[in-house]
């Protein structure tokens, strides 16, 4: 069977990279991603307390500390100040004049909204821990990075560009359809592609009363056997690729995604999460440069490596699990600035 040409993944963007040490190796200790679940209100009145209000629950969480659930429960447990006295509610709006102790300590300053891109590999499940106990985006993930959340989700047996970010809000912004962001997918499928099966994807599929929203799909390559696609879609529902290719006839044996928006996947081998430079989220999201359609701001990838070169290569052909490129970054296990990384 001729083999599809090997993926020159896209430019890598510019910041700290941290080295996984090999997805297999258990996570000794507590992942920093908690809870990322929606948070449910709480059924009572909510006070307001100052002009810039926000609920005490998501200013707790945005400082660090836990996730909004976490930081709700702690409050039930008497565990949280606000202005010397101890809160029973998280039903409160808080704001910059009020002060907040959680166990006894002041309420650190909260980190300005970061991003990070991860190569998520197969085998993974995307939350922070597994009641069958398999292994988690978390597990290897550097042990002095701040509580992380990922964008979305890929299921267990799919791969690709992940994002993580320590800002909720931000999570939220870039999860949603209004957003209009594409996710691009590399996918193998077993069975015979033709023209109808492109067809039938662009008008949109109904299943069991589902209905899954247009995806413009193409054929990179055709075997005897199995076939390689190019799917964008910006709606993302639970396992849609797999379930629209199921419908047609076809099996999904590999699922990769190679873009989110405007943040490619590059070069980055499985296991490995980089940040991207700081610039970038206020060029994408920042007031001054909001527009209309995202993705036509700025490519966060097409800036400079380390090495002040250029990155070569174009997405397109048959994804590799690893960069056939030789990698230019730090060594495995150290940070950007070289400082070792404390996880294992």
């Amino acid at each position: 069977m001729t083999k599809p040409n090997r993926q020159k993944p896209g430019a890598n963007a510019k910041g700290s990279s941290f080295k996984g040490k090999g997805v297999n190796r258990p996570y000794k200790g507590k992942p920093s991603g908690r809870n990322t679940q929606q948070e449910s209100k709480p059924a009572v009145e909510t006070i307001e307390l100052s002009d810039k209000k926000e609920r005490i629950a998501k200013v707790i969480a945005r400082a660090g500390l836990c996730s909004r659930r976490d930081a709700e429960r702690w409050i039930a447990e008497g565990r949280v100040k606000l202005d010397g006295k101890v809160l029973e509610t998280p039903a409160i709006v808080v704001g910059p004049d009020n002060v907040i102790e959680v166990n006894g300590e002041p309420l650190p300053q909260p980190e300005r909204p970061r991003l990070w891109k991860y190569h998520k590999p197969k085998g993974q499940i995307t939350a922070a821990r597994d009641p069958e106990g398999r292994a988690t985006v978390f597990d290897n993930l550097p042990k002095d990075l701040p509580r992380l959340q990922p964008v979305g989700r890929l299921d267990y047996n799919s791969e690709g560009l992940l994002l993580f970010t320590n800002d909720g809000g931000l999570k939220r912004k870039m999860e949603l359809p209004a957003t209009g962001w594409t996710r691009r997918y590399r996918v193998r499928v077993h069975g015979q592609v033709d023209e109808r099966h492109i067809k039938t994807l662009a008008e949109g599929i109904t299943i069991d009363g589902v209905h899954y929203a247009p995806i413009e799909a193409s054929i990179s390559h055709q075997a005897k056997t199995n076939a390689w696609m190019l799917m964008s879609l910006k709606e993302g529902k639970n396992r849609e690729i797999r379930r629209v290719c199921e419908h047609l006839g076809l099996i999904v044996n590999r699922l990769i995604r190679i873009s989110y928006g405007p943040f490619q996947l590059g070069e980055i081998e499985p296991g490995d999460i980089v940040e991207l430079p700081a610039k970038l989220i206020r060029d994408q999201f920042g007031l001054e440069n909001k527009a209309k359609n995202p993705e036509k701001q700025k490519d966060p990838n097409g800036k400079q490596n380390r090495s002040g070169k250029k990155p070569q290569g174009r997405t397109g052909g048959k994804p590799s699990g690893r960069s056939a490129n030789k990698k230019t970054g730090p060594t495995r296990g150290k940070s950007a600035s070289s400082s070792r990384n404390k996880r294992p």
